[in-house]
């Protein structure tokens, strides 16, 4: 989905849908322009939160430390930063989003 993801302080920023309190973790397509993701946490106490976060970094590949919620954290529709490891590698950002993009087919 071209426009879902877009490079911003060099890195990736992206929108997601968390419906917490799902029976798996999951992404499951695209929802007003966001990628949807089901998580199994319930949204208590940041728990929803941290597993949208151990989810990311486990689907992308990348360590937690690389990935952040720039807003949202008290609602369900959020903004997500992804960092490459390697900092300023323009080839792993472009893999990246690529593979986001891939997500939300």
């Amino acid at each position: 989905m071209p426009g879902l993801v877009a490079e911003k302080d060099g890195g990736l920023v992206f929108p997601i849908k968390v419906l917490p309190r799902s029976s798996v973790n999951a992404v499951v397509g695209l929802q007003d322009g966001a990628l949807k993701i089901k998580l199994k946490a319930p949204p208590v106490g940041g728990a929803a939160n941290k597993m949208c976060i151990q989810f990311l970094a486990k689907t992308l590949k990348l360590p937690k430390s690389s990935i952040k919620i720039l807003s949202g954290e008290t609602g369900r529709s959020k903004q997500i930063m992804v960092r490459p490891r390697e900092e300023g590698s323009k080839k792993e950002l472009a893999q990246l989003k690529k593979i986001i993009e891939e997500l939300a087919v």
